[in-house]
C-alpha cells in the first residue's frame, strides 16, 4: 500500500480556491466531491478518507438562515420599489433561492471540511 504524500504547508492553496475548485486538503487534486453537493468517499489520487471528517449539517442550517433573510429582504425591496404581479414572485424566488442554497452549500461543505483537515479537527478528540 502507497503511502499518502505529505500535507502541503499551511501557505499552500487557499481554503477559498480549494472550495471553489473541490480540491483534496492533501494533495491539491480536483477529488474532493463525488456529486454537486457530496462528498467522495476518499480522494482518487492520495486516498485521504473523506469520510473521516463530520461537516455535518452546520453549512446547510446557517445558509438557509442567511440566504433566507437575503432573500426576503430581496423580495421586499423588489415589491415596494416596482410591485411586480404576484406570479412573477412566484417564479423568480424559488428558483433565485435554489440557486443560492446549492450553489453557497458546495462552498461552505468544502470549506469546512478543508478547515478541518488544516487544524486536525476531530470529532471529540484531542488531536496530537
Amino acid at each position: 500500500m502507497k503511502t499518502p504524500p505529505p500535507a502541503p504547508p499551511a501557505s499552500g492553496r487557499g481554503v477559498v480556491e480549494a472550495a471553489l475548485k473541490g480540491l483534496c486538503p492533501r494533495c491539491g487534486e480536483k477529488s474532493l466531491f463525488q456529486g454537486f453537493v457530496t462528498f467522495a468517499p476518499k480522494c482518487r489520487a492520495c486516498s485521504l478518507d473523506f469520510s473521516a471528517f463530520n461537516v455535518g449539517d452546520g453549512p446547510a442550517a446557517l445558509l438557509i438562515l442567511v440566504v433566507g433573510a437575503l432573500i426576503t429582504g430581496l423580495a421586499i425591496t423588489l415589491e415596494l420599489s416596482a410591485e411586480p404581479p404576484f406570479w412573477l414572485h412566484l417564479l423568480l424566488w424559488p428558483v433565485v433561492t435554489l440557486a443560492a442554497v446549492l450553489g453557497s452549500l458546495r462552498l461552505a461543505k468544502a470549506a469546512l471540511l478543508v478547515l478541518e483537515y488544516r487544524h486536525k479537527a476531530r470529532e471529540g478528540r484531542i488531536s496530537d
